[in-house]
């Protein structure tokens, strides 16, 4: 062979080589892009057709080379190993492939579980619930009526008692210092004395919480002429009703009038405790037209009867109300209401 065509042969089997470095660097660089986006199974489908081309040309040179004068015999032994190789291989990524597949086939099956398991819990607590209204309904309506009255009751009385311990502290008048209106309530006293006798007042006192008012209490027969005494003497001259309402007590009831005098700038209080079976006490509107609303009121809520009165009637209610509502025995026509 002549120096020239050593030298082609040279330049062919360079550039075969080069070749073959640029398409290794190539496989190399689609291998590590392909690990990189993470595709698992476009790397494995290529490494398998890799080993297959491998086997294919590993059998090309065995045949090249069985043809130069190398036995047959080497040829199928290759060709048997190429091929166990590759069955090798894919039965490997098979496996992983099975496994894989199992562990999602798993999880699969632990989100149906928990699925079921969630719907079991909430059949039962509808259940409950159901049982729970049923029992619920199955109550007897008068049952549940005593029951609320009962309730109301109870919350009447603790209520009243409270209100009483609150009139029993406000009726202390044993200050440690005499009050300012101490000679008011004397002079008041005196007049009502002078006039009715010494046995027209079941009590009297200085009212310490309530801004020393001087208070009296009168008997059902001497409220009236009491409170006429209040309205016309020269000196006490309390020609002013600012208030006038009714209590309930339970044992009693009870009107509170409260009195001023623009003459003098003084201020008083006249009680009176009547049956609370039979309430009947005189009306003060022939004394103080502004008695008339307030008397109204205490007839419409507590049932007091003011004899006398001009046109004493319901001003809230209907004439056709049952009961009292102020009072603490009344229990409303429907409890639900």
């Amino acid at each position: 062979m002549s120096e020239e065509q050593d030298l082609a042969q040279q330049k062919k089997e360079a550039a075969a080589k080069a070749k073959a470095a640029a398409l290794a660097r190539r496989q190399s660089k689609e291998s590590v892009t392909e690990e990189r986006e993470g595709n698992m199974n476009v790397a494995k489908q290529k490494a398998a057709a890799a080993a297959k081309a491998k086997a294919v040309a590993l059998a090309r040179r065995q045949s090249k080379e069985s043809v130069t004068g190398e036995p047959e015999g080497n040829m199928d032994v290759a060709k048997q190993k190429a091929a166990a190789a590759a069955k090798a291989k894919a039965a490997a990524l098979a496996r992983k492939q099975s496994k894989e597949s199992g562990i999602e086939e798993s999880e699969g099956n632990m989100d149906v579980a928990k699925q079921k398991a969630a719907a079991a819990a909430k059949a039962k607590a509808a259940a409950l619930a159901k049982k729970k209204d049923l029992v619920g309904k199955e109550e007897d309506p008068e049952k549940a009526k005593a029951k609320a009255i009962a309730a109301a009751k109870a919350k009447a009385a603790a209520a009243a008692k409270t209100r009483a311990r609150v009139e029993e502290s406000t009726e202390v008048h044993t200050p440690d210092e005499p009050s300012p209106n101490q000679s008011i309530l004397d002079q008041i006293v005196q007049a009502i004395e002078r006039n009715l006798g010494q046995g027209a007042l079941t009590d009297y006192y200085i009212n310490n919480l309530s801004k020393d008012v001087p208070t009296l209490v009168a008997k059902p027969d001497t409220y009236f002429q009491i409170a006429k005494i209040l309205r016309y003497d020269e000196q006490l001259n309390f020609h002013y009703l600012s208030e006038l309402h009714g209590t309930d007590f339970e044992t009693h009831m009870e009107i509170y009038v409260h009195l001023y005098s623009f003459n003098t700038n003084h201020s008083a209080a006249l009680k009176v405790k009547l049956d609370r079976d039979s309430p009947v006490v005189p009306s003060l509107v022939p004394l103080w037209s502004g008695a008339n609303w307030p008397e109204c009121e205490a007839y419409d809520l507590l049932g007091i009867l003011f004899q006398g009165h001009p046109d004493l009637k319901r001003i809230l209610l209907g004439e056709d109300w049952v009961g009292y509502p102020l009072r603490k025995d009344y229990q409303p026509y429907d409890v639900e209401v």
